[in-house]
């Protein structure tokens, strides 16, 4: 690989291209790098400054102990219906473009990946997690339907529902079982893991590399019906009162 070009400075999410590899990572520690608004608008502003013609890769980790927390629920109760419903769509519009990247894309995750962070991993085609990694998908628990499709595509219908009914935590070595991980690599390993995998398509272009991933893709074309489904979700009566709920049971 090339000599690393400068840090872009993004909000909230750090940026270098390294040669035809973008690497982005989060940078909320403080907040376990929770989705706030500005955050899902960087990562959105970091993707369009990709060029999808000498890229190959990209590659998502998580500053600090933590990959993702998810929606950032700090002052969630204050906001409006309208306000959740627009944050809540940049994130399934960010998801779909990672699921649909004209390159690949590797998400190397340490620590908790929640909600909304745990389906930005399960967008990325490579998954690596470190063997402390834990994922959980409690979207449900206040009714919001986000990137359940991609999941059940992913893992299978009998073991999404499995994970999305009861809300359990998985860990690295079950979520690699069912296909959620792609591999588990220790986390100072896996950057290198992730070198190792784009070198695989060395004899490809990034036009190539796209090909690839397009012809390959599930083909499901449903990320219409997807967006139709989150917004159903959240503008069901009772939004408030079901984060309400979950956040005081998430106090107990």
């Amino acid at each position: 690989m090339n000599t690393a070009e400068p840090d872009t400075g993004h909000q909230a999410v750090r940026t270098e291209r390294t040669g035809d590899v973008v690497t982005m990572v989060l940078d909320r520690s403080s907040r376990a790098n929770a989705l706030d608004a500005v955050t899902v608008e960087a990562l959105h502003d970091a993707l369009d400054h990709v060029d999808a013609r000498t890229t190959r890769a990209v590659v998502l980790s998580g500053g600090g102990r933590h990959f993702c927390a998810g929606f950032d629920m700090s002052g969630v109760l204050d906001a409006s219906d309208g306000e959740l419903l627009l944050r809540f769509v940049r994130i399934e519009q960010l998801l779909q473009r990672l699921h649909r990247a004209p390159y690949l894309t590797v998400a190397c995750v340490a620590g908790k990946a929640i909600g909304a962070g745990a389906d930005i991993v399960a967008a990325c085609s490579h998954r690596l997690l470190d063997a402390g990694t834990t994922l959980r998908f409690p979207g449900f628990r206040f009714g919001v339907a986000l990137g359940t499709r991609r999941l059940a595509q992913l893992i299978g219908t009998r073991a999404a529902r499995q994970l999305l009914l009861a809300s359990r935590e998985v860990t690295a070595d079950e979520a690699v079982r069912l296909g959620l991980g792609t591999a588990s690599v220790d986390r100072q390993a896996q950057r290198s893991a992730a070198e190792k995998i784009v070198a695989e398509s060395d004899g490809l272009d990034a036009p190539s590399v796209g090909a690839v991933l397009e012809l390959t893709s599930a083909g499901d074309g449903h990320d219409a019906s997807d967006l139709a489904a989150l917004v159903r979700s959240l503008t069901r009566p009772g939004l408030h009162d079901r984060l309400a709920h979950y956040l005081g049971a998430d106090r107990d």
